[in-house]
C-alpha cells in the first residue's frame, strides 16, 4: 500500500466576515484549518491512505482537530500532542471572497515539533508547507525530514503558502526556500507566492527551480486556472465556473487533488513524477481544479468527498 504524509501545522482559523454594509464586521466564527491539515482532511475525503504529522495541543481545539482528522480518515498515530496552546489564525474575508490573515502562533503546539524518525517504508510520498517551514524550532525539524525522504527517494512535495505577515527576514526566506530545491520533486504554489518569491536578493522563479531539479511547479491563479510547467512542456487548464463563497482552503485543495490523482495514476515516487506525459499532467490539473471548485463554493476550508465528485 502506497502511504502519503502530510507534514505541517493544524490551527483553528478564527473567520471574521465584512457585513453588508462593510463598515463593521460580522461575529467571529471558529473553524478548524491550516494548510497541511486541510490538505490532510483533502486527501482523506478523497480517498488516499493519509497520515498527519504534526504537533497537536491537547487542548478542546486539539481534540476537535484530532477528531475531525479520524472523521474524514486521515490517520493521527503521527501526532505529537503536547500541552501548549492551539495556534489561531485570524482570517477576514472581502468581498470577492477571499482571505486576510493575522496569526496568533507565539509559544503554540504545533511549531514544537520533533523529530520524528525514520518514516514506515510504505510512506511513498511526503508534503510539506505553510507556516511549519517558517515558524522554529519545527521549521528545521520539518527541513530536516524533507531532506531524509529525498535522500530515501520518496516523493517531496511543497508548498510554501507564503505568509508574509510571520516571516521576519524575506530574502532570508526566499534563500532558504531555493536551498529545497534540489529535495523537492513537486512545488504547488499561487502565482502570488511565485511573484513573491521572485522579488529581493534571495529572489528565484521557476525557471530556477526546475534547473535546481524539480520535476514540476504547478501554479494556481484563480479564476484564469492551473499551470503545471516542466522542463519540457507547459499545460494550462481553466478554473471551474462557479459562484465563488469564499477562498479559504482553495489552494489545499488543490494540492491534495494534485497528490491523490498522482496516487491514482500511480506517480508517487520522484522516478514516475517525471515520466508523466503532458496529457497526464493535464489530468491531473483538472481533477485538481475540479476539487477547488468545490472547496470554494461553500463556506471556510471545507473540500469534496469522492461521493460528490462523481456525482457531480
Amino acid at each position: 500500500m502506497r502511504e502519503i504524509v502530510v507534514c505541517g501545522e493544524a490551527l483553528v482559523d478564527v473567520v471574521q466576515e465584512k457585513a453588508a454594509s462593510g463598515a463593521t464586521l460580522a461575529p467571529l466564527q471558529p473553524a478548524l484549518g491550516g494548510g497541511p491539515f486541510n490538505v490532510a482532511i483533502t486527501l482523506g475525503r478523497l480517498g488516499s491512505a493519509v497520515s498527519l504529522l504534526s504537533a497537536v495541543s491537547t487542548d478542546n481545539y486539539g481534540q476537535a482537530i484530532v477528531g475531525a482528522l479520524q472523521g474524514a480518515g486521515v490517520g493521527t498515530a503521527m501526532l505529537q500532542r503536547r500541552e501548549e496552546p492551539t495556534s489561531l489564525a485570524l482570517a477576514t474575508i472581502a468581498d470577492d471572497g477571499s482571505a486576510q490573515y493575522s496569526f496568533y502562533v507565539e509559544g503554540t503546539a504545533d511549531r514544537a515539533v520533533t523529530d520524528p524518525g525514520s518514516l514506515a517504508p510504505t510512506v511513498a510520498a511526503v508534503t510539506f508547507g505553510t507556516l511549519s517551514l517558517v515558524l522554529e524550532p519545527g521549521a528545521t525539524v520539518y527541513e530536516d525530514l524533507m531532506r531524509r525522504c529525498h535522500a530515501e527517494r520518496r516523493l517531496v512535495v511543497l508548498d510554501p503558502n507564503i505568509r508574509s505577515v510571520v516571516i521576519p527576514d524575506a530574502d532570508a526566506y526566499r534563500s532558504r526556500f531555493r536551498s529545497w530545491m534540489p529535495s523537492v520533486d513537486v512545488v504547488k504554489l499561487s502565482d502570488e507566492d511565485a511573484a513573491w518569491l521572485g522579488e529581493g536578493a534571495g529572489g528565484s522563479s521557476v525557471k530556477d527551480w526546475l534547473a535546481d531539479g524539480v520535476a514540476a511547479v504547478i501554479t494556481t491563479a484563480g479564476a484564469s486556472g492551473i499551470t503545471v510547467t516542466t522542463a519540457d512542456d507547459e499545460v494550462t487548464v481553466p478554473a471551474r465556473d462557479v459562484d465563488v463563497v469564499d477562498t479559504i482552503g482553495a489552494g489545499d485543495s488543490v494540492l491534495g487533488g494534485i497528490v491523490h490523482q498522482l496516487d491514482r495514476l500511480g506517480a508517487l515516487s520522484p522516478r514516475s513524477v517525471r515520466s508523466l506525459t503532458t496529457d497526464q499532467w493535464r489530468e491531473v490539473a483538472e481533477f485538481a481544479a475540479h476539487v477547488a471548485a468545490v472547496t470554494v463554493s461553500r463556506p471556510g476550508a471545507d473540500p469534496p468527498w469522492a461521493s460528490e465528485l462523481r456525482s457531480d
